[in-house]
């Protein structure tokens, strides 16, 4: 069995806001880029279909800057492992494929934040962005009545796209307290494209109840979800519903950064100025170093890709742009910070690892996610943890101690196969980032400074 051996100077995984970024900035100055992701199209989740519309303008300049950089494209390769120093092992419908590189970078983006509650796994009850990407593959939404829970900006955003597309937004439930929002829209005077974008939102949503400091206790229903239970904490209320989109937030995907040995702070990515891991020339880009929306995600992803060719200049210029990002990043955090009471939807039968059938009661008589793991199954599943590991993290206080691989369920031809083609394409000279220039990026141009603040100001 052969495998295809690609090799590159700069490998991109990702290809999301960030990932779209650092693949353009790096590719002015190296001829060998690859920008390399799982899904069939560019934009990632968040601008998923933009290749074929003009919806969002952003997405169409950066869609159009990356068909003309010349970046070869490694689409529907979905990275399982790292099996050696500058080497990902990727799946793809033709076969296994070894991707060799100098320098990496990882905008591998985020995923949705599920807290169990009773009746969380009927049919019927997904993550609004979840419910939201069913959609925009045809899925039929027209005249279901669909109610709406969680925390974040995406709810807003996710309600608007659905009533576009013919739901009824029966409400909106917002766990974060008036206070909070209140606060964060002072606050977002100091960002005029943000406000304009809230109170467009806003407008497509009027008529719709907006429930502050609201949350879900309880989804019943024979077969189907018929019904959600929402308090305030003071009183109970009952709402009858065809779909119900619950979701709290987003959480890194860190898992291809922790195979490769990067350090995480708070559960993000560590970074420093240059966007670069604690591993040497692997850099990282977006909502694994701290979740903050698309353009945080754009000028991350452009420091990473100019400072893996050394270009110094163009990376610290955009350092301001950055921490402007960084103070919105943690004006997020503080404003839909969860709650406490969070912590008690789940009752003790409640399964929290769907997977593998694993109830909360189960759980609590491990000290660890380790111990859990190894003596209940919880985390064995199809999903690796990603669903049950980020609830019991928020839970019980369980942090993800490894990864090993695979990173994503594999094929085990991929794993055990051993035999490597010859390159594709011949090697050829790095360009010099910077005239007269011969030697490769460091950190040296960087190293006196801070390291940034995942959920703070950088």
């Amino acid at each position: 069995m052969t495998r295809n051996l690609f090799d590159f100077e700069i490998v991109v995984v990702g290809a999301g806001p960030a990932g779209l970024a650092a693949a353009c900035a790096a590719a002015e100055t190296c001829s060998r880029v690859a920008l390399v992701d799982e899904t069939p199209w560019l934009g990632g989740q968040l601008w998923r279909g933009q290749e074929h519309r003009a919806a969002i303008p952003q997405a169409q300049h950066w869609l159009q800057r990356f068909r003309a950089s010349g970046v070869t494209l490694l689409d529907q390769t979905t990275v399982v492992a790292a099996p050696s120093p500058g080497t990902l092992l990727a799946e793809h419908d033709e076969g296994p494929r070894l991707i060799k590189w100098d320098r990496l970078i990882l905008a591998t983006g985020a995923r949705e934040l599920f807290l169990p509650f009773p009746g969380w796994t009927l049919p019927g009850v997904m993550g609004p962005g979840g419910l939201q990407s069913l959609v925009k593959h045809g899925w039929p939404i027209a005249a279901k009545r669909v109610l709406i829970a969680g925390s974040g900006p995406l709810l807003l955003a996710v309600a608007a796209a659905l009533r576009k597309s013919g739901a009824c937004i029966l409400s909106i439930a917002e766990q974060t307290t008036p206070s909070n929002l209140r606060a964060f829209a002072r606050a977002l005077v100091l960002y005029p494209a943000k406000l304009w974008q809230a109170a467009q939102l806003k407008l497509g949503l009027r008529g719709i109840p907006y429930h502050c400091g609201t949350w879900p206790l309880l989804a019943e229903g024979d077969g189907q979800v018929r019904r959600v239970t929402l308090t305030d904490g003071t009183r109970d209320w009952t709402e009858d519903c065809d779909l119900f989109a619950c979701g709290f937030g987003l959480v890194p995907n860190v898992e291809l950064p922790l195979a490769l040995g990067c350090e995480l702070e708070d559960g993000f990515v560590w970074v420093d100025a240059a966007q670069c891991s604690s591993v040497p020339d692997i850099y990282c880009a977006g909502e694994p170093t701290g979740i903050a929306g698309a353009d945080c995600a754009l000028v991350e992803g452009q420091i990473a890709g100019y400072a893996a060719t050394a270009n110094h200049s163009r990376t610290e210029a955009l350092f301001p742009q950055r921490a402007a990002w960084h103070r919105f990043r943690a004006m997020l955090a503080k404003a839909f910070v969860l709650r406490p009471e969070l912590r008690s939807l789940a009752t003790g039968d409640t399964l929290v690892c769907r997977c593998e059938d694993v109830p909360l009661d189960a759980m609590r008589k491990y000290s660890s996610w380790r111990e859990a793991k190894l003596l209940s199954r919880c985390g064995m599943g199809a999903c690796q943890g990603r669903i049950c590991g980020a609830a019991t993290s928020f839970i019980l206080g369980w942090g993800m101690e490894s990864v090993r691989p695979p990173i994503l369920p594999a094929r085990v031809r991929s794993l055990i196969s051993a035999t490597v083609s010859q390159p594709i394409g011949k090697k050829e000279q790095p360009r010099a980032a910077v005239a007269g220039d011969k030697s490769p990026p460091t950190l040296a141009a960087y190293s006196d400074s801070p390291r940034q603040q995942h959920n703070g100001v950088s």
